[in-house]
C-alpha cells in the first residue's frame, strides 16, 4: 500500500509542471495584466487633475489623452483577443481626472473578465485589429507591449511633474 501511494505522490509531482505549462501564453498575459493595470492606474490617480493637461513638447499628447488611449486601445485589444464586444470607452481627454481614471478602470476591469477565458488553443488564429489583420498571439504581445509603453509615458509625465511613478516609490 505505502508503495501505491508513493507512487500516486511521484506520479502527481511530475505531472505539477505539465500543469503549470498549460497556456503559457495567456497565463503570462493575465499576470501582465494583473501587475500593469496596479502600476498605471497609481499612475493615473497619482498624476493631479490640474495636470491631466500637461504635455511635455506642443508635439505630444497630454496626460489625458494618454488615459483616454489606454482605456480605449485595452478595450478594443481586450475584446479582439478575447472575442467579446468591447464596451465603447467615450470618455474623452478634457473630461476630468475622475472620469479618465475610471474608464481606465473599467477598461482593465474588462480585460480582466474577457481575457479570463482565453487559453493558447487559438493563437494562430487571424484577428482584426485596427483596421490590420494579426494573429491573437501577436495581440497578445502587443497588449502587453502596449502597457509597457503606456507606463513608460505615464512615469515620464510624473517625473517631469517632479513626482515618483509608481514603480520607483518601493513598497509599503
Amino acid at each position: 500500500m505505502k508503495r501505491f501511494v508513493y507512487a500516486i505522490v511521484a506520479l502527481t509531482i511530475a505531472a505539477l509542471p505539465a500543469l503549470a505549462q498549460q497556456n503559457p501564453v495567456a497565463n503570462t498575459l493575465r499576470q501582465q495584466l494583473e501587475s500593469k493595470s496596479k502600476n498605471l492606474i497609481a499612475a493615473a490617480e497619482e498624476m493631479p487633475a490640474d495636470k491631466y493637461s500637461y504635455r511635455p513638447t506642443p508635439a505630444q499628447i497630454t496626460f489625458g489623452h494618454l488615459m483616454e488611449h489606454i482605456a480605449g486601445s485595452n478595450n478594443t485589444l481586450c475584446g479582439a483577443i478575447s472575442g467579446e464586444a468591447a464596451p465603447k470607452s467615450e470618455v474623452k481627454e478634457t473630461e476630468g481626472k475622475d472620469k479618465l481614471v475610471q474608464a481606465l478602470k473599467d477598461s482593465f476591469a474588462f480585460c480582466s473578465t474577457s481575457l479570463a477565458k482565453v487559453d493558447d488553443s487559438k493563437l494562430g488564429d487571424e484577428l482584426s485589429i485596427f483596421g490590420r489583420k494579426a494573429s491573437r498571439a501577436q495581440a497578445m504581445f502587443g497588449l502587453s507591449n502596449d502597457w509597457a509603453d503606456h507606463y513608460a509615458g505615464a512615469a515620464m509625465y510624473l517625473r517631469l511633474n517632479g513626482m515618483l511613478p509608481p514603480t520607483a516609490k518601493g513598497k509599503k
